[in-house]
């Protein structure tokens, strides 16, 4: 009989990599002990080979190492070298997100090619295993000041991109759904879309989840948070929801995304009810049939999610 390890537990957590897929790279080491984290953060990871990907190592201030990431370029950008592009920020889920990489690129191109999205640059950030898209409280993974202080003004400096709020998108799934609604909504002067797609945690309190035991939420809350529930409450998307209410649904634009069979659907229509409460205006689409699998959810969403692309990037100068 197989049994999953911890770690393997913590990456099924709010996983972007299909489950089956992870248990099948870890069912040969897995025992029945605990296996200990890394002890360092894996801020440079291997190369994922996928059309028009390439990647890219920069120095970050934030992380004090440097860190990796991978992008896709059109091929309107080597085709005109004067047009400027706007940007999606890709946030992986839970794992590192790696697989997820050509798969997602693959259906950024094909749209593209298809005149269903404008041209655009998609950064894949590297948001660690389970970094959360947040400073940790003890100071050892700065993942949101890596992506904020340093990674924008790279990609900005080094790319022909639109370096405004109303150039850059950001879009997620499970983990990476919590860090675009956290980074959007905090730093509303920087994004002015948010993608939140299949999303977690978010929830009011890290206790159980739906997709982890009360052991595997009580070692994130203490990993990431400090073992701190006010830590996690202070930094989560609802409360900069509530600080930035005003900006948001003035100037930003929000959608939500949850298939009916994923097991954080609970969470996610709270965390809307919540967004309606706060007079925030979003897209709210619920996928019948489907779980918490990414490639189905956007798949059955088909033209309708281009359809959020090109409302957020309509008006911008190619020039």
């Amino acid at each position: 009989m197989l049994i999953c390890s911890k770690a393997l537990l913590r990456s099924l957590f709010l996983g972007f990599i299909p489950s089956v897929l992870l248990f099948a790279a870890e069912a040969a080491n897995s025992n029945s002990q605990p296996q200990p984290a890394a002890a360092t953060p894996l801020w440079v990871t291997k190369a994922m080979p996928a059309p028009r990907v390439t990647h890219h190592v920069f120095a970050s201030k934030a992380a004090k190492v440097e860190v990796s990431y991978h992008l896709y370029r059109p091929a309107a950008y080597e085709a005109d070298g004067n047009r400027r592009f706007p940007v999606v920020y890709w946030l992986h889920g839970s794992g590192g997100g790696l697989p997820g990489i050509p798969s997602v690129a693959k259906r950024f191109d094909a749209a593209i090619e298809a005149g269903k999205l404008p041209p655009c640059l998609v950064v894949f950030v590297n948001g660690l295993e389970m970094g959360m898209y947040v400073d940790w409280a003890d100071g050892s993974a700065p993942v949101e000041s890596m992506i904020i202080r340093d990674l924008l003004p790279h990609v900005d400096t080094t790319y022909r991109t639109i370096a405004k709020r109303e150039g850059r998108l950001l879009d997620g799934f499970s983990m990476g759904g919590y860090g675009a609604a956290r980074l959007g909504f905090k730093y509303p002067d920087l994004f002015r879309s948010v993608s939140i797609v299949g999303a977690g945690p978010m929830q009011s309190e890290l206790k159980s989840t739906p997709r982890a035991s009360r052991i595997q939420a009580e070692d994130l809350l203490k990993r990431a948070y400090g073992g701190d529930q006010s830590v996690f409450q202070e930094v989560s998307p609802r409360k900069f929801a509530q600080l930035n209410a005003k900006k948001i649904k003035q100037e930003s634009l929000v959608r939500m995304v949850i298939g009916d069979k994923d097991e954080t659907f609970g969470n996610n229509e709270a965390f809307h009810r919540h967004l309606e409460a706060l007079g925030i205006p979003h897209g709210w689409t619920i996928v019948p049939g489907v779980g918490h699998e990414p490639e189905r959810v956007f798949g059955s969403l088909g033209d309708e999610n281009w359809a959020f692309y090109r409302q957020a990037f309509a008006g911008q100068p190619a020039k």
